[in-house]
């Protein structure tokens, strides 16, 4: 696995349109064949559901889409390291990857009394260690450009 500009330029606009919104800046980009399937902004705010990360929102989509609940052969880039139940929601799906900009440390780094981040604080990759199948996972592309939407 490989990850690719585009695909993380893509994420990076996403969440961009996210924080226009007013919700966190975090977009997901779902990738298959090397073709975008589906994207994801956070709509937690939006849609009242705490669920609705821009990982699950993308991956709620890439389902619809294929017409399956498995998204085998697929890859998640994500401008921000997912959180615990992203990083689970990725392997009930059976994907492939995951590529992703800011690490988790770079966003506890920004947070404040109004801004808390995280509250399970597990990284994907230790979700990913102890998951069957083993996600492949590339970390901090393209970090700094993704540091900056935090």
């Amino acid at each position: 696995m490989q990850a690719n500009r585009e695909f993380m330029m893509k994420a990076i606009e996403v969440a961009k349109e996210s924080a226009k919104n007013g919700e966190y800046p975090i977009g997901a980009v779902i990738v298959k064949d090397d073709q975008i399937i589906s994207t994801g902004e956070v709509k937690r705010i939006s849609e009242n559901d705490p669920t609705a990360h821009a990982e699950v929102v993308a991956i709620r989509e890439a389902c619809k889409k294929l017409n399956s609940h498995s998204l085998k052969d697929c890859i998640l880039y994500s401008t921000q390291e997912c959180c615990p139940m992203c990083a689970s929601a990725i392997v009930w799906a059976k994907m492939k990857g995951v590529v992703f900009g800011a690490l988790s440390e770079d966003t506890k780094e920004k947070q404040t009394e109004n801004f808390s981040w995280r509250q399970i604080d597990i990284s994907c990759k230790d979700v990913f260690a102890k998951s069957n199948p083993k996600i492949e996972l590339i970390e901090g592309f393209m970090r700094e450009v993704c540091k900056k939407l935090i």
